[in-house]
């Protein structure tokens, strides 16, 4: 698996860290082992720029998905006929993560983790726009931060 995780921010976020939560969340889902994903960390500026540029909204937000080869996440063994595939981009704002931690209850780093994984989940083609949608999002979500979480804690054997 090829993660580019790329600091853009000037927020001082370990950039190592976010590259072993993508891998782990590509594991989990079961994606081809060699699946490439490119994840941004911009400023407020940027991600403003970004989301009036591609989703015609002003402001800045919190993460923007930009899914490219559409694969599906859920194989239990790759078909040697598969063909990896580059997943799609992620820019995501710590400016924006730290502002909104104190309100979900936890600090930067575990809304930036959380940011993270619901944008690879935009990037497989989850969505929340439906309230099944949203339960089917949510759920996976909340799962596999529990699991990196348990792994990052020495609690799983495969761990990071």
């Amino acid at each position: 698996m090829s993660v580019d995780v790329l600091d853009e921010s000037g927020e001082g976020v370990d950039v190592l860290d976010l590259t072993r939560l993508c891998r782990f969340v590509l594991r989990r889902m079961r994606l081809h082992p060699q699946t490439e994903m490119t994840m941004r960390l911009v400023d407020a500026d940027t991600i403003a720029t970004l989301n009036e540029q591609w989703m015609g909204k002003k402001g800045p937000t919190d993460v923007l998905s930009f899914p490219m080869d559409e694969l599906t996440p859920g194989r239990e063994e790759p078909d040697e006929d598969d063909d990896p595939g580059y997943l799609g981009d992620i820019a995501l704002c710590p400016q924006i993560a730290a502002q909104q931690a104190p309100a979900a209850g936890h600090d930067r780093d575990d809304e930036i983790a959380l940011l993270t994984v619901h944008g690879m989940l935009h990037l497989m083609g989850y969505d929340h726009a439906t309230p099944e949608e949203h339960a089917e999002m949510f759920g996976i979500q909340g799962r596999l931060l529990v699991e990196w979480h348990e792994a990052a804690a020495g609690q799983d054997p495969d761990a990071p």
